[in-house]
């Protein structure tokens, strides 16, 4: 099933009479990964969510090369803070197979592969809020790719950890591209964004200010209010 381009036109969020996103006009294609950046503020966070669909445009239109409803089956949304129910690491895991009716046995033994995979094999029957917080990032993302998402969205998914976790979860997400899977990813960290982007979106004030493939962004941004960003000015 082929998925993108995913394509918004004059898509908005609004929230009472102010406007969070928009109005976006923005087409994304099927492969690499696409990093989104801006100052605190901009919108960052809510244009993902729009783009996913767990917020309700208020505006214009966000279509995917395929009926909205297979295209929400083959998503899957990493939140800054994820949220980990009271059961343990294998179990958080295979929760989603579980919920598409795939039997325990097999889901089971799908979430211990991707729990290896992301570094957690020796703490499978650990209950999941006792994790640390590269331990809870970690399984959130276990818990997203083991449905072999077509798209992934992630929200700042390594804001709160340290150097050593932050690349282990490069290498996860670095590791799932290519292997197929299209990052849509917000960060407030420049040295990962040059890292892992392929194609660079900078959002400002709701609005996508710039959108261009990553080595022509860092190598200068068309716009003062980029180059001011990549300077570490304030930008409002």
């Amino acid at each position: 099933m082929q998925m993108f381009p995913l394509v918004a036109k004059g898509a908005m969020v609004r929230r009472r009479s102010k406007i969070l996103v928009g109005p976006v006009d923005l087409t994304l294609g099927g492969q690499g990964t696409s990093i989104v950046i801006g100052p605190n503020g901009a919108g960052k966070t809510t244009l993902l969510k729009m783009l996913h669909g767990i917020v309700r445009m208020n505006g214009g239109s966000l279509d995917w090369a395929c009926p909205l409803e297979e295209a929400q089956k083959h998503q899957a949304f990493v939140f800054q803070t994820p949220v980990m129910m009271r059961r343990s690491v294998i179990e958080n895991i295979a929760y989603p197979l579980r919920l598409t009716g795939i039997a325990r046995k097999e889901a089971r033994a799908r979430a211990a592969d991707w729990a290896c995979r992301v570094g957690l094999g020796a703490i499978l029957e650990r209950q999941a809020t006792m994790l640390s917080g590269g331990e809870r990032q970690k399984l959130a993302l276990a818990r997203a790719l083991v449905r072999e998402p077509q798209v992934l969205f992630l929200d700042e998914p390594c804001a709160a950890l340290d150097g050593r976790a932050t690349r282990e979860i490069e290498d996860i997400l670095a590791h799932a591209s290519e292997s197929g899977t299209r990052l849509v990813m917000s960060t407030h960290n420049m040295g990962q964004a040059r890292r892992l982007a392929d194609e660079v979106i900078f959002v400002l004030q709701g609005r996508i200010h710039e959108f261009s493939p990553a080595k022509d962004f860092f190598a200068g941004p068309e716009t003062s209010q980029g180059r001011a960003f990549l300077n570490g000015d304030i930008v409002e």
